[in-house]
């Protein structure tokens, strides 16, 4: 290794960025030094010669004694936390917290002997607090008063976050083990939707699957805000803002105060509404069609009901702050400029703070004012759908799933600014069903950054996220401790692992949800290190146990009894066809006709026999299924049986799974070469269904 080598893999490492891994196959791979060099340069280092690296270096390992605190401390419930203060040696210091809610504490100083470090030509000392045990869970504030010349201005103050030590369950899934439905709610087209799924379909079958079967959730895929101008993007995965809703899964049959519009204008929002329904007969979703039809009708509805529900609007003004204003300004840009403000925006909109930007919402403020209500009427009509869940039973109620990221150019890019990299986009290494590797094309937190702002940006959203939900799915859980960061002109698999601070991250999302009173599962799929999942165990974290995923080590299903008590057990996930489509190597024929599979197809598609037999075999042996070769409806309705046997807390049953339709709804790995997040719920045949035909059963019982 030369000289410039070893201080680049040195600052990698003072940094958090790995320079090795081992891949699914137990390979050991090496990061490539052009994607260390992007990587660290997206954090702000300078990595462009000896020199520079060299100086890097010095500054990341001497940056604690550069600050008077730490920018955020997280100290677990009742236990005794130490708070190390730096101060120019020989200065005296005193430490104090300011609790929310009212009261201040001083801290203790405790023994602490550590030789004085020189930094920039001046000794630098290290004192060390204790925080209180009893100091009550939440977001408090931490204050260094030093009667030298302070370090860097300014870090003589931080955040300190008091999290619990563990998220007790709900008393429903103390009781007993609970089942619930898994949907991709924009699937679900009733006769009455307007070309795509709405809450108003959310809430009809979530009724359905209380009343029908029993089930205590649903579970479904993530709400975010996606642009509001076409193209809109079809993945739910990859939204323009992770923390408002997309106002597209407003359903026009309830509009709030509907009652008070006057008969031209209810008439003319009929007439959007009877066109809007000719789009259900497409076997494709056009989501830029459905919303055109829905804001044209939402227009008319605001012009006589924005001022009666003004009061309410000005409530959530007070609620979210500057962040509503800053996402109902990017979309009132976005439709004046498009949506990808970085490459085609004037560079003087970059920054939501410049007198640019003033200038267009003074002169956009009614735009603005509307892209604000459509804010509070599609969460006004998510507080409906979640009260009529609990009402039809549902102990848990509505699950909300928390994508991993947001999309580069988006709303929350543009607010969040230098809390993201730039250049580099979050992805996946090569795995058993990704072979190639993933590019999700999302800019990922910087981890200082975080924890210079306080991780305010990641706690407002997990609160905007459980407002209205009994519980939260996080998508790639795994990127709280570390995520996959694919610079800019490298291939997935030429990527490097970037550390977090996990004991933050994890602290805050069990705070937050305790204070919800929601359930976290996480979704611990792909290449996970052993003891994150004991970490999320210990924290009270449900894990995600997918069967198709499960093997024990002789090479055979995992059995029932051997599952995680604290999971979500299902038989697929949204990355897989529904399970009849999976027995019948859907995947493996999507891949092959894409050019996606790393092997030969008569590899591929015997590896793929070769676990289906096995899992046949194993329903069989267990008393399941009667037949190994028995047809498939029988094996899907075993493959449950399966999981209801399991220790796991919650099951999950998948909607695709319970009408028998066999299309991927995703194809990881690609874009426009499958129509991705764009097929509606189908049956066996793969024709369109319709909510009203699966739910009718329930209106005719007597």
């Amino acid at each position: 290794m030369t000289d410039a080598s070893a201080l680049l893999h040195d600052l990698a490492e003072a940094s958090g960025v790995a320079t090795e891994w081992w891949d699914w196959r137990g390979e050991h791979r090496t990061v490539p030094d052009s994607a260390l060099r992007a990587v660290l340069a997206a954090m702000g280092e300078q990595t462009d010669n000896d020199e520079a690296l060299a100086a890097s270096l010095d500054r990341a390992r001497t940056l604690p004694w550069r600050r008077t605190l730490a920018p955020t401390v997280v100290q677990r419930l009742g236990a005794a936390t130490r708070v190390v203060v730096h101060v120019p040696h020989g200065s005296g210091v005193a430490v104090s917290v300011e609790i929310e809610g009212g009261g201040r504490r001083s801290l203790q100083q405790v023994e602490h002997v550590v030789e004085p470090v020189e930094v920039e030509g001046r000794l630098v000392g290290e004192a060390a607090f204790e925080l209180p045990s009893d100091l009550p869970l939440g977001w408090h504030s931490l204050t260094a008063e030093c009667d030298g010349p302070a370090l860097l201005p300014g870090s003589e103050r931080a955040v300190l976050v008091t999290v619990p030590t563990r998220l007790e369950l709900p008393d429903a899934l103390h009781e007993a083990p609970r089942s619930g439905l898994m949907a991709q709610l924009y699937q679900v087209r009733s006769r009455g939707s307007q070309g795509i799924g709405d809450l108003g379909d959310l809430a009809t079958l979530g009724d359905w699957a209380a009343q029908r079967h029993g089930h205590d959730f649903m579970l479904v895929n993530p709400l975010h805000a996606a642009e509001p101008v076409a193209p809109m993007e079809p993945s739910p995965y990859l939204p323009t803002s992770r923390r408002f809703v997309n106002p597209v899964y407003i359903d026009l049959r309830s509009l709030p105060d509907a009652d008070a519009l006057p008969d031209a204008a209810r008439g003319a929002i009929d007439a959007l509404l009877e066109r809007s329904r000719e789009l259900n007969d497409s076997d494709t979703i056009d989501r830029d069609a459905a919303w055109a039809l829905k804001e044209a009708a939402l227009r008319i509805a605001f012009r006589h009901l924005g001022p009666r529900q003004a009061p309410h609007v000005a409530a959530l003004h007070e609620e979210e702050g500057r962040a509503l204003v800053d996402f109902a300004t990017w979309c009132s840009l976005a439709a004046v400029h498009g949506t990808e403000w970085e490459s085609d925006w004037p560079s003087e909109l970059h920054d939501p703070a410049s007198p640019q930007v003033e200038t267009h919402r003074r002169e956009h403020r009614g735009e603005i004012s509307f892209i604000a209500w459509l804010q509070w009427v599609v969460r006004h009509q998510l507080g409906q759908a979640r009260e009529r869940l609990q009402a039809s039973g549902m102990r848990i109620g509505l699950i909300t799933d928390l994508a991993v990221g947001i999309h580069p150019e988006g709303a929350d890019s543009w607010a969040l600014g230098p809390a993201l990299a730039r250049g580099i986009d979050v992805g996946a290494p090569p795995d058993q069903f990704n072979q190639l590797g993933q590019n999700w094309s999302q800019p990922p937190w910087r981890p200082d950054r975080l924890a210079q702002l306080g991780y305010a940006p990641f706690r407002d959203m997990l609160r905007a996220v459980l407002r209205d939900a009994g519980g939260v799915r996080v998508d790639h859980i795994i990127g709280l401790f570390r995520l996959w960061w694919v610079p800019d002109g490298h291939d997935p698999a030429d990527g490097a692992y970037v550390r977090y601070d996990h004991e933050a991250l994890i602290g805050i999302l069990a705070l937050e949800a305790m204070r919800a009173g929601a359930v976290v599962i996480g979704e611990d799929l792909g290449v996970v290190e052993p003891w994150v999942r004991e970490h999320l165990g210990e924290r009270g974290v449900l894990g995600t146990s997918v069967l198709w995923f499960e093997w024990g080590e002789d090479g055979r299903p995992l059995p029932p009894e051997d599952y995680r008590e604290l999971c979500l057990a299902t038989v697929t996930t949204h990355d897989l066809p529904p399970t009849a489509g999976y027995l019948s190597l859907e995947h493996v024929a999507i891949r092959e006709r894409l050019g996606l599979l790393s092997r030969p197809v008569e590899e591929e598609r015997a590896a793929e026999d070769g676990s289906v037999l096995a899992v046949r075999t194993a329903l069989h042996e267990r008393g399941l299924l009667g037949d190994v070769d028995a047809p498939v409806p029988e094996v899907v309705a075993a493959l449950h049986r399966w999981l209801v046997a399991t220790r796991a807390r919650l099951h999950g049953i998948a909607l695709t799974d319970l009408v028998g339709d066999v299309r991927a709804i995703n194809q990881p790995g690609t874009d426009e070469e499958y129509p991705n997040w764009r097929l509606p719920l189908a049956g066996p045949d793969r024709r369109p269904l319709f909510l009203d035909d699966l739910v009718r059963p329930v209106a005719e019982t007597p």
